[in-house]
C-alpha cells in the first residue's frame, strides 16, 4: 500500500472511531475508498532515480546521455557530444486510450518532443514514423519558432496551438495529452492548445498534406509507445505518470 493509501485508510479508522450513526459511516468509507482507487489508477513512469520502465528506441537499454536523479530525467546534450549514445527514449509498456501528465523544462533555444502510439518493433526507423509529436520548445529561441504548427503546445506539423501557453525558458511546464475513443486533446499549462479526431477523413487528408506523408504508418496505430525525443538539445523531465482509460 502506498502512503496515500496508508494515511486515507488510517482516516477511515479515525472516522470509524469517532461514532457517528452507521449510515454515516457507510457514507465516509465509500468516499475514502473512491479515492483510494482514483490515486492508484495512475501508474508513474519515472521513479525519480532511474530509468527503470524505459528503454532507448530500437535498444534494450536508454542511451548514456539520459541520466536520472533528485526527481528530474535529465537530457545531457554535452554528453552526448563527448561521445556517449543517445537516441529517443521509450516506454517498455505500450498504451492505447489514456491520460499522460509531465512537467518539463526546455533549454535555451531547445528543441524537443513528447510522440505516442509509437511502434517499437524493428520495423520502423524512428518513432515519428508512426507516433504524432507533442512540440517542446524554446519559441522566442530555435528557428522552428517561426513555424506556426512548431512551436509548444502544437500537434507538431499539423495543428497550431489555440493560444500561447508556454512559460519562458528554465521554468517548468505542465504538459497533459488526452487520447480517448478516438479524441485527441492537448493541454499546457493547463490551456487546451489543441483538440482534433485520430483517423477520420479529416485526419487521414491532413497528414497527407504534412512532412509525415512520406511514412505510410503514421498516425494510424491506436495502441503503442510513450516516446521522449533526444533531439540534441538538454531538457528536463519531472512527474510523469499515466492513466489508461
Amino acid at each position: 500500500m502506498n502512503k496515500i493509501s496508508l494515511s486515507l485508510a488510517m482516516c477511515a479508522l479515525t472516522v470509524w472511531g469517532c461514532g457517528p450513526s452507521p449510515q454515516e459511516n457507510t457514507a465516509s468509507e465509500e468516499t475514502i475508498e473512491e479515492i483510494i482507487v482514483t490515486e492508484e489508477e495512475w501508474i508513474s513512469l519515472f521513479d525519480g532515480n532511474s530509468l527503470t520502465g524505459w528503454t532507448g528506441f530500437g535498444k534494450d537499454q536508454p542511451g548514456e546521455a539520459w541520466e536520472a536523479s533528485d526527481g528530474v530525467l535529465y537530457f545531457n546534450s554535452e554528453k552526448k557530444e563527448q561521445g556517449a549514445t543517445g537516441g529517443d527514449l521509450v516506454t517498455r509498456e505500450t498504451f492505447g486510450d489514456f491520460h499522460f501528465e509531465i512537467e518539463w523544462k526546455i533549454s535555451e533555444n531547445g528543441n524537443s518532443g513528447i510522440m505516442f502510439h509509437v511502434q517499437d518493433n524493428g520495423e520502423y526507423g524512428a518513432p515519428y514514423y508512426t507516433g504524432p509529436e507533442y512540440q517542446l520548445l524554446d519559441n522566442d529561441g530555435h528557428p522552428d519558432g517561426k513555424i506556426v504548427t512548431h512551436r509548444t503546445g502544437d500537434l507538431y506539423d499539423l495543428i497550431e496551438s489555440t493560444e500561447e501557453a508556454a512559460k519562458p525558458v528554465g521554468e517548468w511546464n505542465k504538459t497533459e495529452i488526452v487520447v480517448e475513443d478516438g479524441q485527441l486533446q492537448f493541454f499546457l499549462n493547463g490551456v487546451k492548445t489543441v483538440e482534433t479526431t485520430l483517423w477520420d477523413d479529416q485526419w487521414k487528408a491532413m497528414v497527407a498534406e504534412s512532412k509525415f506523408a512520406q511514412w505510410e504508418d503514421f498516425a494510424t496505430f491506436k495502441e503503442g509507445k510513450i516516446a521522449l525525443q533526444d533531439h540534441g538539445d538538454d531538457v528536463w523531465f519531472r512527474n510523469i505518470r499515466i492513466k489508461r482509460l
